[in-house]
């Protein structure tokens, strides 16, 4: 089976600066791999709230996530500064499909790339609800391929 080819920074829309932590090592020597996830979430999150619309302590509509993956290229390690790249590959009515990459700064092609689905829900009930108005238009900035 051929392997897709390593992701460039063209394919996504918005970038978070973070840097690696020394905790994020792990004993081979580089970034393990469940970490990634964590820089998922952070830069997804971290556009949703300065977009202004998500709320983490009292919205009324939240985001689960219901799948994940990632590629590994190349590895990363602490203290490498990062460029978490964010891109919405598909767009419905209460869920949404991310891709993320992960880069080092000054590097074209990513050393990871994963997804993850989120499924907005309400916040009281956890039953799956219409993305709002603002939500969309945040996340429609984000939006390749549709």
């Amino acid at each position: 089976m051929a392997r897709e080819p390593t992701p460039t920074r063209a394919h996504y829309r918005h970038f978070t600066p973070l840097g690696t932590r020394w905790m994020d090592n792990d004993v081979y020597g580089h970034v393990n791999n469940v970490t990634y996830y964590s820089y998922f979430d952070t830069a997804v999150n971290e556009y949703l709230i300065r977009a202004g619309v998500l709320d983490i302590h009292g919205g009324a509509v939240i985001g689960l996530v219901v799948e994940t993956g990632c590629r590994y290229f190349t590895p990363v390690a602490f203290p490498d500064q990062l460029d978490i790249g964010i891109a919405v590959t598909k767009l419905g009515n209460s869920s949404v499909r991310y891709e993320v990459g992960i880069f080092r700064q000054g590097v074209e092609e990513a050393a990871a790339a994963g997804h993850f689905i989120h499924v907005y829900v309400d916040r009281e009930n956890r039953r799956p609800t219409p993305l709002p108005a603002g939500f969309r238009a945040a996340l429609e900035k984000l939006l390749v391929g549709e």
